[in-house]
């Protein structure tokens, strides 16, 4: 492809931080209509790359070679444009859907309001027009009722959702180039598939050019006309989808590829990318089932409801039944899956369970005691052996502690070690999670997106809970981060006996992890039963849809 033809040309691009190179002389073309998939694991380099691009990368990068973008007959040097060149082309002829949403939208604004304003800033329209174009594009990302949507708050909407909100606003505008970073992560199967569609539709409709950047192959192959393969923060792999993906040449290609949990190796350990770098036989592994005790948890009639309207008078006339009479057990040292598109409950019932949430009606007993009825002091006792790794690791993280501190912290509260053994127990927390050690000094921003994760997950296992909800916990991570992390659980289950409650939208990471499967939609468990049989011989029409929506 001659430099003329593209719509973006980048050449001998070098990110550095320091002495740290973070991108590595990196080049490559995009064509008006084309989509290229960046793939590789967290801190290889392939968001730096998507910022430079936006001219969004943090203080104190040095940028060095040469980013040239055509847009309507007039050419853009993307490496020395002012702040006035930029107004001009974020947001119109440049879109970009970053990949944790929540940081991305205005908490104290509504959704529909956040949406307008996009349109009204490159638009020449009214605020009443602007209002209209706004609902429209919520019911083109496929989000439920968008004119009650519109006027909902961010923290209102589940993670899908919210990603669905910021698909939205970066194509609102119709832009030449849409840069996706990780935009389905958050999403369950079905929606990621017509979000796929939706993004193919407007490329089609208007040549808009894509960068996708995905830790998942299969889907690059689904949506990419060409892949480049990052590792490190250099290109080990470049060229059409089905040349790459099919035939690959790099061993790093090769490892991204086993690494993703299949029917093939459930129950066994998940191969890593440093097993096929260092040239060491694939370990053949096999996790042992647990014999499953008593009950640990049994759920029953649970109902959680939400207020939509109120009256003139605040008296709720309107409920949303985001959990409607679901009943379960749970049993010591299973795994049980819950999966379900977004919005259809899942969330809700960890954060019921975890006290975050008041039950309307039912119960919740934990080894004999009934957790609906626990009152705020009791609940300390609870929380110490029930943890949630959360969805989003960054919302749930303090900007201003250390990783030490966030790791102390809850320990030292629960005085689950001398005090004099605090930075110890810190410090083999996160050698078991896979972290160096200088981490223990540093702040949630200076870590990638499955880094962060990974401290959720130690900070979590730091009060020694005896049941550990996993709500998406490996949805934001690339497939050989997600191998360590779902090796990590199946040894941490195996060492200690761990009980886990794994929510996700990724059917062969629960279908891998799990021993039992529950299928939710709209409030309700359609169909539950050992994970193989579900997964692969389902009866349920929805769960049917789920499967068939893997890409």
């Amino acid at each position: 492809m001659d430099k003329q033809s593209a719509i973006l040309s980048v050449n001998n691009l070098n990110i550095s931080f320091g002495d740290f190179k973070a991108v590595n002389n990196i080049s490559f073309q995009l064509e008006k209509g084309k989509t290229l998939a960046i793939v590789g694991e967290s801190g290889s380099g392939k968001s730096l790359t998507a910022l430079s691009l936006m001219g969004l990368l943090p203080k104190g990068a040095d940028v060095k070679g040469e980013l040239t973008f055509n847009d309507k007959e007039q050419t853009y040097s993307l490496i020395n444009s002012s702040d006035k060149v930029w107004q001009q082309l974020r947001g119109k002829a440049m879109g970009m859907v970053f990949q944790e949403p929540m940081s991305s939208l205005n908490p104290v604004m509504k959704i529909g309001k956040q949406l307008a304003e996009v349109i009204t800033t490159h638009q020449k329209i009214n605020k009443e027009a602007a209002k209209q174009k706004a609902i429209e594009w919520l019911g083109k990302v496929q989000l439920p009722n968008p004119e009650k949507i519109y006027d909902r708050y961010p923290h209102q909407l589940s993670g899908g959702q919210k990603q669905r909100v910021m698909i939205a606003m970066a194509m609102c505008n119709n832009p030449a180039l849409l840069i996706a970073d990780e935009p389905t992560t958050a999403l369950d199967v079905t929606v990621q598939q017509e979000v796929i569609a939706l993004m193919k539709q407007l490329q089609e409709e208007h040549h808009t050019a894509m960068i996708f950047i995905t830790h998942d192959l299969a889907l690059a192959s689904n949506i990419a006309d060409e892949v480049m393969v990052m590792y490190k923060g250099e290109v080990v792999e470049y060229g059409l989808a089905n040349d790459v993906l099919l035939q690959p040449k790099h061993v790093y290609t090769k490892a991204l590829l086993a690494c993703k949990p299949n029917a093939a190796n459930k129950g066994k350990r998940l191969p890593v990318i440093n097993d096929f770098i260092e040239g060491k036989p694939v370990s053949n592994d096999v996790y042992h089932q647990q014999s499953a005790g008593n009950a640990i948890l049994k759920v029953k009639g649970l109902r959680v409801w939400f207020t939509e309207n109120k009256d003139w008078l605040g008296r709720p006339v309107d409920y949303f039944k985001a959990v409607d009479d679901v009943s379960f057990e749970l049993k010591k040292g299973e795994v049980l899956g819950l999966v379900g598109e977004s919005g259809c409950g899942k969330s809700t019932i960890s954060k019921s369970l975890m006290g975050l949430l008041p039950v309307n009606e039912g119960q919740i007993i934990f080894n004999g005691e009934d957790l609906a009825k626990l009152s705020h002091k009791e609940w300390t006792r609870i929380r110490r052996q029930i943890q949630l790794i959360f969805q989003d690791p960054y919302a749930s993280l303090n900007p201003r502690m250390t990783i030490g501190d966030a790791l102390i912290e809850p320990m030292r509260t629960h005085a689950i070690v001398p005090a004099g053994e605090l930075k110890k127990e810190a410090q083999r927390l996160l050698d078991l999670v896979h972290l160096p050690s200088d981490s223990m000094k540093r702040y949630p921003h200076q870590f990638s997106g499955g880094q962060r994760q990974r401290i959720g997950i130690a900070r979590a296992l730091a009060l020694r809970p005896q049941l550990l909800i996993c709500d998406e916990s490996v949805s934001a991570l690339d497939v050989s981060v997600q191998a360590q992390i779902l090796n990590l659980l199946k040894e941490l289950q195996q060492e200690f006996g761990f009980t886990y409650l794994f929510i996700s939208h990724d059917l062969n990471v629960v279908h891998y992890m799990s021993d039992r499967v529950m299928v939710m939609q709209a409030g309700q468990i359609v169909e539950s039963g050992e994970a193989t049989k579900v997964l692969q011989q389902p009866h349920n029409d929805y769960t049917k849809r789920l499967i068939e929506a893997m890409p």
